[in-house]
């Protein structure tokens, strides 16, 4: 069972304004992928922006799945919302299969879809702690 007070912002996404036509791109990725999630009752829903520490990505999107079977199709909504709507697909996914903690690499945008044991033994929110954290509060005006 997962600790909500560890998520306070359950649900809840906001990215900061993009600036550059490749800012509007990533924003709307990160975007689709958080609603994709929500869609799928995906839980604790909580973008990083690491792109001021990591070049790795600009974002990383971490999700909540109570059961393998929810994992996976959090990630089957990601991969298929991405594709329909930012004509994008994952370079790379991994742990599929498994279903405990799916990982999807879409280059500027790397989703983690967890149990919540591995999320809160891996707890990336920490790890990554000096990076902007985002709720899903504002989502909508990215889109605007």
């Amino acid at each position: 069972m997962t600790n909500t007070e560890n998520y306070p912002l359950n649900n809840l996404l906001t990215l900061s304004f993009p600036t550059t036509e490749a800012d509007k791109k990533t924003s709307r990725l990160a975007w689709t992928i958080a609603q994709a999630a929500d869609d799928r009752k995906g839980a604790d829903i909580v973008a990083l922006d690491v792109s001021d520490v990591s070049y790795l990505s600009d974002y990383f999107i971490i999700v909540t799945g109570f059961s393998r079977t929810q994992v996976r199709a959090i990630s089957d909504a990601i991969e298929e919302k991405a594709a329909i709507e930012c004509n994008r697909y994952p370079s790379r996914t991994e742990g599929k299969s498994e279903g405990s903690w799916v990982l999807q690499d879409y280059g500027d945008v790397i989703v983690h879809i967890f149990l919540p044991e591995e999320r809160e033994f891996y707890n990336l929110e920490a790890f990554w702690g000096h990076a902007k954290r985002f709720n899903l509060s504002e989502i909508d005006s990215l889109q605007e």
